[in-house]
């Protein structure tokens, strides 16, 4: 297989990509396709959909060897389960599926057709493989049993942005960002309320603490090219 596009994002780094597809909707994300398939033709009809299916490459969680139990964040990190009873990047074949929202199509750019995406968990410049539409008729299942992976609500943090700190990142930026937080970016065996933790974002270095279920943003600078 060849991958048949990019997805351009935010987030530079893995640290700080929400958990799944569609928890934070204002993130916002571009499909720019590879030079053989920017053919308009490939996607014609496709503004007619509401959401999209991507399907990805995990990049930088390619390995030789595979396990056949990991340890899902959602249980602490301490509990092992099947590898196909969870969607964790590190399986023997790193595909990656996300439902995205469908924001508009820009069909001249310099770069052919872009989708114009929101809530997407991809890492910027992941390969994307396909692209298909979400149909609810077939695609959706309101009664499906949720495993140990129940939604997480209710379990968002608080987040304390200062003033000052807020008005350094671009005004639509700044309920992405807020939403990114809210998720609690931090891996799941890391709980130290002392503990500084930073991530780019948009540009940006964003540092945090986190104690009693707030977020504390300490510091948002510009981001240090590598």
């Amino acid at each position: 297989m060849k991958y048949i596009a990019q997805i351009r994002s935010d987030f530079p780094t893995k640290f700080g990509i929400p958990r799944q597809a569609g928890l934070v909707e204002g993130l916002r994300a571009q499909v720019v396709f590879a030079p053989e398939f920017r053919n308009p033709e490939a996607l014609r009809g496709i503004e007619g959909f509401s959401h999209l299916w991507l399907i990805w490459e995990f990049s930088q969680n390619r390995r030789e060897d595979w396990s056949p139990t990991v340890r899902p964040p959602r249980l602490g990190g301490n509990v092992r389960m099947g590898v196909f009873a969870t969607r964790s990047p590190f399986r023997p074949n790193p595909i990656g599926l996300s439902c995205v929202r469908l924001e508009r199509v820009e069909w001249d750019t310099p770069q052919g057709p872009v989708l114009h995406v929101s809530g997407a968990d991809l890492m910027d410049g992941t390969p994307i493989y396909d692209i298909k539409p979400y149909v609810p008729y077939t695609d959706s299942h309101p009664e499906a049993a949720e495993g140990f992976a129940p939604p997480d609500t209710g379990r968002l943090l608080r987040v304390d942005i200062p003033e000052e700190l807020l008005s350094r990142v671009p005004g639509e930026d700044r309920a992405a960002l807020e939403g990114v937080l809210a998720q609690d970016p931090r891996p799941a065996y890391q709980r130290d309320p002392e503990r500084v933790y930073g991530f780019p974002f948009a540009g940006m270095e964003v540092r945090f603490r986190v104690a009693d279920g707030v977020l504390r943003v300490t510091d948002i600078r510009p981001a240090v090219p590598d």
